[in-house]
């Protein structure tokens, strides 16, 4: 059913703004997405949604965006900028609540940072506080969303956490990694946000939301050692200031940087729950950090699983090309697109014959592997293999198969990590089809990410080559 209500949703190629806005459609509501024209907005193209361009810095560009809008999601900072980031935000906030309510907007729902006003809070979390307080500035009526850390695959907290335990077996730990906070599951997040649309209510609210453990980053960081299976050593000291601990997550982390450091000015002051008022106005009952840790890693896995790399590597979580190939999330991966003259089925029929894995650099891999306790190249097979998920593909396993479509192997190699092998294929109006080739690798701790970035040139090398080989054998096989 479709809801007769409008929605402005700003941020919808960012990270809450994209999975907010999935659920959005699914309560059938009509979006709005306001988006700058060089952001990736691609996957919000669905033939329903209106695609409007502006930027909250320019009053002129906001002119006709709020055209029947009922609601608007406001998700927009300027953290990562490199000007004074408070006086953007300033003057982002200001421009939208005045076009909002010139436009007849009922209402702004508005996601912020948790701090307490009266404290000594770094510039960010001041920052958070005053964009709310501008949003209700012109008297369009502002719902304000005040949350601590927020846990979930792609938030760039849950991200440097990520990076640091990755990548450190042994932490030296300053001060502010036990100050406490209230952590919260991207997904309660979401649930709030959603749920503010059918709030009751013709006031502003502030409301303060966490989850349901009061922890510290130290607590956080070893809960998610513990589920990654990694070992990591913490090394408590007094004396390693803020200012120094941004420069250690710049190399450790550098992807996070320029956010991260402004984050991390953050934590000098409690972020806890002070006023329990949305547990009383929604019906939400946020998990514990931990709980909200394995849904991020769960969650992970399952959109690996069911979604196409192709699709993947156009997500808003997904960040640009570099040595190495892309990264999402933990994962690393590398790919490749040839145009074959030949039919998807004459192309899985070469995937699973006898040959896609021959050569010398394959059974040099495969005794490697029978040496270290793997299970090498299963070389005695001489028929092509079974498609079905769970059956075996030499030292690969079937993981998710659509006929003619699409195949993703997992790998039984002995690495420190997982990795798995995914095919593409996509008919062409000219008859070819388009194969794309990628390897996906989840290293584990930093020898796993180290063996990504050792035997990179190798392996695209090798997997390229099998490329090629496909496709080749693929079309000799089309020409009889």
């Amino acid at each position: 059913m479709t809801n007769a209500r409008r929605i402005l949703l700003t941020g919808a190629a960012g990270y809450i703004g994209g999975r907010l806005f999935d659920i959005l459609k699914q309560r059938g509501f009509k979006l709005t997405c306001l988006v700058r024209p060089f952001e990736n907005y691609r996957r919000l193209e669905d033939g329903e949604t209106r695609i409007v361009f502006g930027d909250a810095l320019d009053r002129d560009s906001l002119k006709d965006v709020f055209e029947g809008v009922d609601t608007a999601f406001y998700l927009i900072h300027s953290l990562g900028s490199k000007k004074d980031f408070r006086d953007l935000d300033r003057a982002a906030a200001e421009n939208f609540s005045q076009s909002a309510f010139e436009g007849g907007v009922r209402r702004v729902i508005y996601l912020g940072g948790l701090a307490a006003p009266d404290e000594d809070v770094s510039d960010h979390l001041k920052s958070r506080i005053e964009t709310g307080d501008c949003l209700r500035k012109t008297g369009v009526q502002v719902i304000e969303f005040r949350a601590s850390i927020i846990l979930g695959s792609g938030s760039v907290s849950f991200e440097m956490i990520r990076g640091l335990v990755e990548r450190l077996p042994v932490m030296v730990t300053p001060r502010w990694v036990r100050v406490e906070a209230q952590p919260i599951s991207v997904d309660d997040v979401l649930s709030y946000l959603s749920a503010a649309v059918d709030l009751e209510t013709d006031e502003n609210r502030v409301y303060e939301i966490g989850g349901e453990s009061r922890v510290a980053y130290m607590d956080i960081m070893k809960e998610y050692a513990r589920r990654r299976g990694l070992k990591r050593l913490m090394l408590p000291v007094p004396f390693l200031s803020l200012k120094l601990s941004s420069y250690w997550l710049a190399l450790v982390t550098p992807l996070y940087a320029d956010v991260g450091r402004k984050l991390i000015e953050g934590v000098r002051s409690p972020t806890v729950v002070r006023d329990p008022a949305a547990s009383r106005d929604f019906d939400v009952r946020p998990v514990s950090f931990a709980k909200a840790i394995e849904n991020a890693l769960a969650h992970e896995d399952r959109m690996f699983e069911k979604t196409p790399w192709s699709k993947l590597s156009e997500s808003p979580a997904a960040a640009p090309k570099k040595w190495g190939g892309v990264r999402f999330g933990n994962r690393v991966a590398e790919s490749e697109v040839r145009n074959v003259e030949a039919g998807p089925e004459k192309i899985f029929d070469i995937i699973s014959g006898p040959g896609p894995f021959e050569g010398f650099a394959w059974r040099l891999r495969g005794w490697m592997d029978r040496m270290a306790g793997g299970p090498g190249l299963r070389r005695d097979r001489k028929a092509p293999a079974d498609l079905r998920p769970g059956e075996t593909l030499d030292f690969w396993r079937v993981e998710a198969w659509e006929p003619f479509k699409r195949l993703k192997l997992l790998s039984e190699m002995k690495t420190p990590g997982r990795a798995w092998l995914e095919f593409e294929a996509t008919p062409l109006p000219d008859g070819k089809t388009r194969l794309r080739r990628t390897v996906i690798y989840d290293p584990k701790g930093l020898w796993g990410l180290a063996y990504w970035h050792l035997v990179f040139p190798l392996h695209h090398l090798v997997f390229s080559a099998m490329t090629g080989r496909v496709a080749r054998k693929a079309e000799e096989a089309e020409k009889g």
